[in-house]
């Protein structure tokens, strides 16, 4: 079977780093699924987004990353973060709290970008409603 070699850091620590069958990602110009063979790239990820590698061994690696970029070459999958947080990582009631502290915020950029960020870590943590 072909496999991508994948890369997955943030600014912090690298989050994983491995052999997978397929990454899929948010970028600003829509989901993206990333299979061995796929043509370069390199795109943006979205606000709040939800990155899914599927790995070889072991279960699925569900990261919720914010800012950064995912770039594919004939070598693999790097996607670079600015956060990033690995589903079974992430508080759950800490993340509900923080969207709903950036919702009672308005509609104040800096809130809305935290409500995106809580959101996602809802989703990545499969909680999202």
């Amino acid at each position: 079977m072909a496999t991508l070699q994948v890369e997955l850091v943030a600014v912090e620590r690298t989050i994983w780093s491995g052999e997978a069958s397929m990454v899929i990602a948010r970028t600003t110009e829509g989901e993206i699924g990333v299979l061995p063979g796929h043509a370069p790239l390199l795109g943006e990820l979205a606000p709040g987004g939800v990155v899914t590698v599927r790995t070889t061994e072991g279960p699925d690696m569900v990261v919720a990353a914010h800012g950064g970029f995912l770039s594919v070459t004939p070598k693999g999958v790097s996607i670079l973060a600015e956060t990033a947080e690995i589903s079974s990582e992430i508080d759950v009631e800490r993340a509900r709290e923080a969207l709903r502290r950036a919702e009672s915020a308005g509609d104040d950029p800096e809130a809305l970008a935290a409500a995106r960020r809580a959101q996602s870590r809802l989703r990545a943590a499969g909680q999202a409603d």
